[in-house]
């Protein structure tokens, strides 16, 4: 899937050549050379919700049938993500054993490969969509967060690229029954400068976001 780019690039950790540490390296490069001609970078952090219980278990073997995996493979998921139960234990008490339709499980040995293939069509859709709108913006994602970059001379700029990137993903997740966890979106500026460095804020309220202060790296 990887070979064949099914898997998109922005995705890292829990593939194949795609740990964090690559993640890390592919972040610190985006700086460096940006840095090297007199840009800053400004870094969009974004977390999906309630991610590995929210997948979709009838969209995910439609999405392995468009990759073209065998059947007896499409049908093992089929029934692998259908009709299971579980059960929570709080301190001495012990919930009883109800359904679970949708989700996969978080920390299981196939968690990991299973959301990286329920993401990358979005991926493929945000960076279509970037594409048209123009949005010069670099992407890194890792399982339920993201990360959107932008290098430009002027923060304001940055800043606009940023909130439309937001605007973009924000959507594209809906329609795949995701959401974005805005008490978790952050900004992070990345400068050179030797001066005072204050960045304006970013203010998301109109995509129901947060308004953002800036933190300086």
């Amino acid at each position: 899937m990887i070979s064949n780019n099914f898997i998109h690039s922005y995705q890292l950790r829990g593939l194949k050549q795609r740990s964090t540490t690559d993640a890390e390296v592919a972040l610190t490069y985006i700086i460096q050379s940006g840095w090297v001609k007199n840009l800053t970078m400004s870094t969009l952090a974004f977390d999906i919700t309630q991610f590995f219980p929210s997948l979709n278990y009838q969209l995910l073997p439609l999405i392995m049938d468009k990759i073209g995996l065998d059947y007896k493979i499409l049908t093992f998921f089929k029934n692998y993500l259908v009709g299971r139960k579980t059960k929570y234990l709080w301190n001495n008490f012990i919930f009883s054993l109800f359904c679970v339709n949708i989700g996969v499980g978080q920390g299981s040995a196939l968690s990991l490969i299973l959301s990286a293939l329920y993401l990358s069509p979005i991926f493929h859709s945000l960076e279509n969509c970037l594409k048209i709108l123009k949005i010069p913006i670099s992407i890194i994602s890792f399982v339920n967060n993201g990360l959107f970059i932008s290098q430009n001379k002027f923060i304001s700029h940055s800043n606009t690229n940023l909130f439309y990137s937001y605007n973009v993903i924000s959507s594209l997740l809906m329609r795949y029954g995701l959401v974005v966890k805005h008490g978790k979106t952050d900004i992070f500026y990345f400068s050179r400068s030797q001066k005072v460095f204050n960045p304006p804020t970013l203010d998301l309220s109109a995509l129901e976001g947060p308004i953002l202060l800036s933190k300086n790296t």
